[in-house]
């Protein structure tokens, strides 16, 4: 009996794991916020969403200036920014979920959401990652993440339509972005 009830929910989990892998959008990725909360990306349906790793202490930082300019000047249209904090490009992001929203707040005044630490590359990168890579690949033979600061768009149906790299500015988006909302 028990060995029914195992082998039952060895098939249940992998159906489901199945399922969620096939899916083409980002809606049934759960994600924790920056101060611990369980999220499912559901909660940004209907909105065209811009993803970024990010990181306190790179060249790359002051792109949280141009974001925050994007997702005040597009917000209210259906647009937002989801930032996540990874420490896996030579230790820039060390902080603590405190620390890292202190510093957005103070320094780039962020009011787009922010979310839990993450690994976007490696053994343990997070559901979301592999699902943006398995997406949208790159077109060499590493699919990593290249630096902080890559970021995919996201359609309302919540479809990731582009990846740019770490050195496309915010500014540079848009055009991609106003394509979008329309």
């Amino acid at each position: 009996m028990i060995k029914r009830i195992i082998f039952t929910a060895t098939l249940l989990l992998s159906f489901l794991l199945i399922s969620a892998q096939n899916s083409n959008d980002i809606y049934n990725i759960n994600v924790k916020t920056i101060d611990g909360k369980d999220m499912k990306l559901d909660s940004f349906k209907g909105k065209v969403v811009l993803i970024v790793n990010t990181a306190s202490k790179c060249g790359l930082t002051p792109q949280y200036e141009g974001l925050e300019l994007l997702y005040k000047t597009y917000k209210d249209k259906g647009f937002v920014i989801l930032g996540f904090p990874c420490n896996q490009f030579m230790g820039q992001e060390p902080g603590t979920a405190e620390e890292i929203v202190k510093f957005c707040t103070s320094k780039y005044n962020i009011t787009f959401p922010l979310f839990e630490k993450i690994e976007v590359n490696g053994d343990n990168t997070h559901a979301l990652y592999v699902f943006l890579k398995t997406k949208l690949p790159l077109e060499t033979t590493k699919n990593d993440i290249r630096w902080n600061f890559e970021k995919f768009l996201i359609d309302r149906d919540g479809v990731p339509v582009k990846r740019f790299s770490p050195k496309v500015k915010p500014a540079e988006l848009n055009a991609e972005i106003e394509a979008l909302l329309k």
